[in-house]
């Protein structure tokens, strides 16, 4: 996946500037230019054979930290997108965090601090799946969840969702400002696709735990929903966290272009190996002349032990 074919594959369904954003405009059935799935899929490797070569400069140079945040209805792929994206990276290098109904105890902190405590350090890339953003996703549609989170009364305005906004807009400003590269990506499924998904996840024993009640349920919502991402977008897709609307009806292009537009960030961070000082290149030189002053000959009697490198 060439810096090119990176940044035309993802560029557009980039969004930097929020204004005038509509949903309308991005179909969940896009199939971003490519007609061919085997293409599709042999494009796809490429992608993650480059992550996998500047993941390991990005870990080594330690100077950035990446943080990819994926929103979506039930069924629009996010555990699939992420499983692929991070497929052969760096275990080590790599944070992946679900977040779930907040605890008893994250209940009694502001909604930033769960997330805030989980950001990725230098030279790391940390995964949200599922986000801060939720405050202005399933707490708007269910209001009544605002009663759970022990906010004063008088703080609960009907201004308090465009406050959410700016306070997250000025966190992620700060994040950018701080060398944490932001990447937002909202999996857009279209209706029809998740009904036929969740048909499939009651048809198929295997996939039954997949699946709960409640998914059902909270489709009576689905134009609250989209509303809710519209105005999420509108007002936090910023040149420095700029969102990605996916098209996800087609499993295999959503993961296509999310591994497209991390490549073309990765690549916009033009990532290096760190280069030795002299007196660090002075400290290899002594190492090599102790190892080549070695008798390499093994003592009779003697087994060398084995290792694994």
């Amino acid at each position: 996946m060439g810096e090119t074919l990176a940044e035309q594959l993802s560029a557009p369904f980039r969004v930097s500037k929020g204004r005038g954003f509509r949903l309308a405009d991005y179909s969940p059935k896009d199939r971003a230019g490519i007609k061919d799935k085997d293409k599709a899929h042999e494009v796809l490797q490429m992608g993650i054979q480059q992550l996998r070569e500047m993941h390991e400069k990005l870990w080594a140079q330690d100077k950035w930290a990446v943080l990819l945040i994926f929103q979506a209805m039930d069924a629009a792929g996010k555990d699939g997108v992420i499983k692929h994206v991070t497929t052969g990276l760096n275990p080590q290098g790599v944070d992946v965090s679900s977040f779930k109904v907040p605890s008893r105890e994250e209940l009694d902190h502001d909604y930033m601090w769960r997330y805030l405590r989980r950001m990725p350090e230098r030279g790391r890339i940390g995964v949200f799946n599922r986000s801060y953003y939720e405050e202005t996703l399933v707490v708007r549609v269910h209001e009544n969840l605002l009663r759970s989170q022990h906010i004063p009364p008088s703080l609960i305005t009907p201004e308090i969702w465009e406050e959410r906004f700016e306070d997250i807009n000025a966190i992620e400003r700060y994040l950018a400002r701080n060398g944490v590269v932001i990447r937002k990506f909202f999996l857009n499924v279209s209706r029809k696709e998740q009904k036929k998904r969740f048909l499939e996840r009651l048809d198929e024993p295997a996939k039954n735990w997949k699946f709960s009640a409640s998914d059902a349920k909270e489709r009576q919502h689905w134009d609250e929903y989209q509303a809710a991402y519209e105005d999420m977008i509108r007002h936090t897709a910023t040149p420095h966290a700029p969102w990605y609307v996916v098209p996800a009806d087609s499993k295999w292009v959503t993961r296509l272009v999310v591994a497209a537009a991390v490549v073309d960030t990765m690549q916009e961070l033009d990532l290096k190996f760190p280069k030795l000082d002299k007196a660090a290149l002075a400290s290899l030189d002594e190492a090599r002349k102790i190892l080549e002053s070695e008798d390499d000959d093994e003592k009779p009697g003697k087994e060398r032990p084995s290792g694994d490198d």
